[in-house]
């Protein structure tokens, strides 16, 4: 490979054999080397765990709840508070039990945070659901319950998990 230097109005441009700059082969080789490490990147380790809590919800209108749950992590449990706020059409008061998983997290802190969703349910008497909820850290919620109670909405509501 042979290199040329051309001087232009007090300005050197090195090109090498064929005419390309030596800028542009340079932008290239990094690219490229980028491109390479890219594919080579480790990817970030995520764990998940079990779950399970109840929580208990409550309104004309406004709608709250509250409820306590545990967390099984690496084998270690951790106590969780539950707490939320509705709004829109709630009628009623109902009680859920949920048991599911919590995928995507790296320390048990990554539960913490405001589940959101907006639904419309009813329960009379004893019913069964399932749903997948995600939090601003990035865990994932895969949740199915057992309810029990007289409850009819049609809102938008909050779930707030955090450790105790």
């Amino acid at each position: 490979m042979s290199l040329v230097v051309v001087t232009f109005a007090k300005r050197h441009i090195a090109f090498i054999r064929g005419g390309l700059p030596m800028l542009f082969a340079i932008r290239a080789a990094l690219i490229a080397l980028t491109l390479i490490g890219a594919g080579l990147a480790i990817p970030a380790y995520a764990d998940s765990g079990t779950i399970r809590f109840n929580v208990i919800k409550a309104g004309i209108v406004i709608g709250g709840s509250g409820g306590s749950g545990t967390l099984v992590f690496h084998g270690r449990r951790y106590r969780l508070a539950i707490g939320g706020v509705s709004y829109g059409f709630t009628f009623g008061a109902s009680a859920t039990d949920f048991v599911g998983t919590v995928s995507n997290i790296r320390s048990p802190s990554d539960v913490n945070g405001v589940y959101g969703a907006a639904g419309v349910g009813a329960a009379i008497g004893r019913g069964a659901g399932a749903i997948v909820l995600t939090n601003q850290n990035g865990a994932v919620l895969t949740l199915s319950g057992r309810q029990a109670g007289l409850i009819v909405a049609a809102d938008l509501n909050g779930l707030a998990i955090s450790l105790r």
